[in-house]
């Protein structure tokens, strides 16, 4: 048989002083991690608090917080303050829990563990925890979607229902209307019913489109060729007249996977609105930038994705505090002929791709449309209704 040879390794030399690593680094490791971290000695004074834990809980770093007993530096989150008193009275300490802030309405997933000396004593006490509001507002949409699903089946179903007596009146009146053409006042009753019932019926057109389920169609779409498609659309809608329009997309936007003509529709009816208030005259903008997703899960299982935020803005008459609070509502409407469902089907679209749309405003302020939109979705399902969701606010004008 032949011969194995082995490479000899030579042992590590034991007399060699291991090198001491600088402080500096420790520093470096806790401002660097992407969950926040607080500490405290056995006494109670702050020893460690990094950015990511000033904002999770809401707070401003002040010079000095370093070294106060950490009751000062927490004055605004006593639920915090009262989890880090526990933490030398008990050893059941929590591991996977979580909190709300009543100052911010935060969800805090946190764990406490205690900080032990050489010898096994308690020498301080140490808190891990993450933001989890996104997640749980997630995962608050997927339940409204599960319990409206029903709904939006039922309100479709009498959608068809109500559609076809309609159309029966709509045709029994044109009838009767040329057995009485000779008669003024006949005439004008029909025509006034044939008038209500064409209207009538485009409102439950319009509640058949809120009510179908959304089958998206996903593919690889470049963001400037659907906004300039939007406008095109939006154009053939409501004439522009002498308002500017530009759109400004950064470098680094990627294309993202989506439906290309439910994102078109979505576009054209905010551009389409916005050219509707301003009549024919001012400055509508587009402008769409990267927000980089997590590299890591934020708490286990759902990592948030990288996205595109898209805004629109116009300098038009603005929208009141009341009607800003309701224009998403299905069925408010300021138009004198609208049916109030317009935006709402724009934010059943926004939803059905995972994203999100707020809108801020104020009288003679003009408005602005914030849409945004994953780069890649989690997942691509029929949306049977729409949601009225409390942390994205109102959202759109019709």
């Amino acid at each position: 048989m032949p011969r194995v040879q082995t490479a000899k390794v030579s042992p590590p030399t034991t007399n060699r002083r291991p090198a001491k690593v600088d402080d500096t680094f420790y520093r470096h490791l806790v401002s660097s991690l992407r969950t926040g971290v607080l500490a405290i000695t056995r006494e109670g004074l702050l020893a460690v608090i990094n950015d990511i834990a000033y904002r999770s809980l809401g707070l401003s770093p002040r010079a000095g917080d370093l070294g106060r007993h950490f009751t000062e530096v927490l004055g605004d989150c006593p639920e915090v303050i009262s989890i880090l008193q526990s933490a030398f009275d008990t050893d059941d300490l929590p591991n996977r829990a979580e909190l709300r802030l009543r100052h911010t309405g935060k969800s805090i997933g946190y764990s406490l563990s205690r900080i032990n000396d050489d010898d096994g004593h308690a020498h301080g006490a140490t808190l891990f925890f993450k933001d989890l509001t996104q997640v749980e507002q997630l995962e608050e949409r997927e339940r409204l979607r599960d319990r409206l699903a029903t709904l939006g089946e039922m309100a479709a179903a009498i959608a068809h229902e109500v559609k076809n007596p309609l159309a029966s009146i709509e045709v029994m009146a044109g009838v009767l209307r040329r057995q009485f053409r000779d008669t003024d006042d006949a005439r004008e009753q029909l025509d006034d019913i044939i008038k209500e019932a064409k209207m009538a019926n485009a409102i439950v057109v319009e509640v058949l489109e809120y009510v179908r389920p959304i089958q998206l169609q996903p593919e690889r779409v470049r963001l400037e060729d659907v906004l300039t498609e939007s406008l095109s659309l939006a154009e053939g809608k409501i004439p522009r007249g002498g308002i500017r329009f530009d759109i400004a997309i950064n470098p680094d936007v990627p294309d993202i996977t989506a439906d290309a003509h439910q994102l078109s529709q979505l576009f054209a009816n905010l551009i389409a609105n916005a050219f509707e208030a301003m009549n024919g005259k001012g400055h509508v903008s587009i402008r769409a930038t990267l927000i980089q997703g997590d590299v890591e899960p934020l708490d286990g299982t759902h990592a948030l994705p990288a996205s595109v935020r898209i805004e629109l803005k116009d300098d038009g008459p603005g929208i009141s505090a009341d009607d800003l609070e309701r224009i998403f509502s299905p069925f408010f409407t300021t138009k004198p002929q609208g049916t109030g469902l317009g935006l709402a089907i724009v934010r059943k679209m926004v939803n059905a791709h995972d994203g999100r749309i707020h809108a801020s405003s104020a009288p003679g302020r003009g408005t602005t449309f914030t849409v945004t939109l994953p780069v890649v979705p989690t997942r691509h399902y029929p949306l049977l209704m729409d949601t009225t969701e409390k942390e994205d606010g109102p959202h759109s004008r019709r």
